[in-house]
């Protein structure tokens, strides 16, 4: 028997898993910036500056400021304007105002993602055999509710639930996001439930840690691929690739 007969739900993570972003931050950031009037940012020092005050925001307001009810809308202007702050830009509260609210509106769109072309398929294919998928991203509600429906992937027909960080006051790595995961998934066994992700530290260990199976794709072809085989993950290319995987007669469910 297959491993995928073994499986009653599997989780997704979502960027990187099934989406991907398009071009660098610094394009939109300077499309903001051409738009207000201003000359284009460097693009690197903006890329180091969001780093930085991304950084700085998660860990004073975790959860996109859940727990304090900071509107999405603010938490997201202060980040912002610390990434210019951190390159070094100040502009004067009109002027980044009108460069915020651009960028505020494309990261609240599809225009700055792109859809990786084995994902729909991917997902419709589980749910057509019966198993249950759920999505499990450190997200703002904007994914569940405007994002991934623009790109095509819907709840009721590409997956069935979803756990938001933004939306549930949890984020991962923490293993209690998980947790919530298989909750809503109907209180399923976690030995029944796959989760798939890109990253060992937020996507592998914690869903292995609440008894979860796990599995990572390595799209990018990344260094770091090398470490999380050592660390003992199942590691594919891509959704197609899984696919196969979980159809294969010859693997058992110690294999992953």
């Amino acid at each position: 028997m297959s491993i995928l007969t073994k499986l009653r739900c599997i989780t997704l993570d979502v960027t990187g898993t099934l989406i991907a972003y398009k071009g660098e931050l610094g394009d939109y950031y300077c499309m903001a910036a051409k738009a207000a009037g201003q000359q284009c940012p460097d693009y690197k020092r903006v890329h180091e500056g969001f780093k930085l005050a991304y950084t700085e925001m998660t860990k004073k307001h975790p959860c996109f400021g859940f727990h304090e009810k900071i509107p999405n809308i603010v938490w997201w202007k202060t980040c912002v304007k610390d990434s210019f702050v951190q390159a070094g830009y100040e502009y004067d509260e009109e002027t980044f105002e009108k460069i915020f609210r651009r960028i505020y509106a494309t990261f609240g769109s599809s225009a700055p993602y792109s859809i990786f072309p084995d994902a729909v398929p991917f997902l419709r294919w589980l749910r057509e055999r019966g198993v249950t998928v759920g999505l499990v991203s450190n997200a703002e509600y904007r994914y569940q509710d405007v994002i991934l429906p623009a790109l095509g992937l819907n709840q009721g027909s590409e997956w069935d639930f979803g756990v938001f960080s933004g939306l549930e006051g949890v984020e991962k790595p923490d293993p209690r996001i998980y947790e919530i995961a298989l909750k809503k998934a109907g209180n399923v066994a976690p030995e029944e439930v796959l989760h798939i992700g890109d990253s060992l530290r937020t996507d592998y260990l914690p869903a292995r840690s609440v008894g979860m199976h796990g599995l990572l794709l390595d799209r990018f072809k990344t260094a770091d691929a090398v470490n999380w085989r050592k660390a003992g993950a199942t590691v594919l290319p891509d959704l197609t690739a899984t696919k196969e995987w979980l159809t294969s007669e010859e693997l058992k469910c110690t294999d992953m």
